[in-house]
């Protein structure tokens, strides 16, 4: 029987660190997404390297190490134009980050960025729950040498399928649960109990409230600047289509009339952007005996 529970979407990341910063769910995410056995102590909210590398400062959402690993999970719910580039250069600062002597250039850890996309991309090609990247070599056999174990993950459980890896598909059918802002307490595993509990709605202390709130409205900033630039785009596709039809039309009545035009009547018709003008014109050609006239 389903019972339905009140949450803070997964969307919102004051909600998504609050759930995943937990060690146990975070290291039990990790060893899902990666299929190894990930075990971390400690996670860190918003984290950044205490001396600045590379020029521009990087701030992970959540951030976890141990001797042998660095991991580093990001929550992104619109996608913006950079977004594949900004995260491959995060994974990157968290791999060079690491080396400080040109004696050495060893990474002490294997780097493993996992980026959680919670909108579902409108290009056919990029809807896929789980799309992976590494940086080991692969001969001309296709024979992968096993050098660098450094992987860069992207999800998206808005896009979960038959083939979405079950462990996997776990955590992501969870997420997507959750973004309408309810869950089905009977579709929750066991090991996920602490991440509903983390997101109950009546659970949220008043800072967390408040930072929610902020998170909303900067996404609603965001999505409005992004259906304006969409309106805009098409009105102005709609724009031009006008005036290539006014000026088909402008050069078809001078035909027909017999009007000469030469070269640099047609530059002056083609380089024309008001329709008003270009209907002036058509007005003209109706008894216009030449350019002079059609100009007029």
């Amino acid at each position: 029987m389903a019972v339905m529970i009140e949450v803070v979407p997964l969307r919102y990341g004051t909600a998504f660190k609050k759930a995943f910063g937990d060690p146990k769910v975070f290291s039990d995410f990790a060893s899902d997404v990666l299929g190894i056995p990930v075990t971390l102590e400690t996670v860190h909210q918003e984290y950044a390297f205490k001396e600045s590398f590379g020029r521009v400062k990087v701030e992970f959402d959540l951030f976890a190490e141990d001797p042998s690993h660095r991991l580093v999970v990001e929550l992104q719910h619109l996608r913006e134009g950079d977004f594949f580039d900004r995260f491959l250069y995060y994974q990157v600062i968290a791999m060079a980050e690491q080396v400080t002597s040109h004696t050495s250039y060893r990474f002490a850890r294997d780097v493993y960025t996992v980026v959680v996309l919670t909108t579902l991309p409108r290009e056919g090609k990029l809807r896929f729950s789980a799309a992976t990247t590494d940086f080991d070599l692969v001969t001309e056999r296709g024979e992968r040498l096993g050098i660098y174990r450094h992987r860069l993950v992207f999800l998206n459980p808005r896009a979960v399928s038959d083939a979405t890896p079950p462990p996997l598909r776990a955590w992501l059918e969870l997420i997507e649960d959750s973004l309408d802002g309810v869950v089905d307490e009977a579709r929750v595993e066991p090991r996920q109990r602490s991440v509903l509990d983390a997101i109950r709605t009546e659970r949220l202390q008043p800072e967390e409230v408040a930072r929610l709130k902020d998170e909303a409205a900067w996404e609603d900033v965001k999505a409005d600047a992004r259906l304006e630039g969409r309106l805009e785009g098409r009105l102005e596709g709609e724009r031009q289509g006008v005036l290539r039809g006014r000026r088909e039309a402008l050069r078809t009545l001078a035909a027909v009339a017999g009007i000469a035009l030469a070269a640099e009547d047609l530059a002056r018709i083609e380089g024309c952007a008001e329709v008003s003008t270009l209907d002036r014109w058509i007005a003209n050609g109706r008894a216009a005996r030449d350019a002079r006239d059609l100009f007029g």
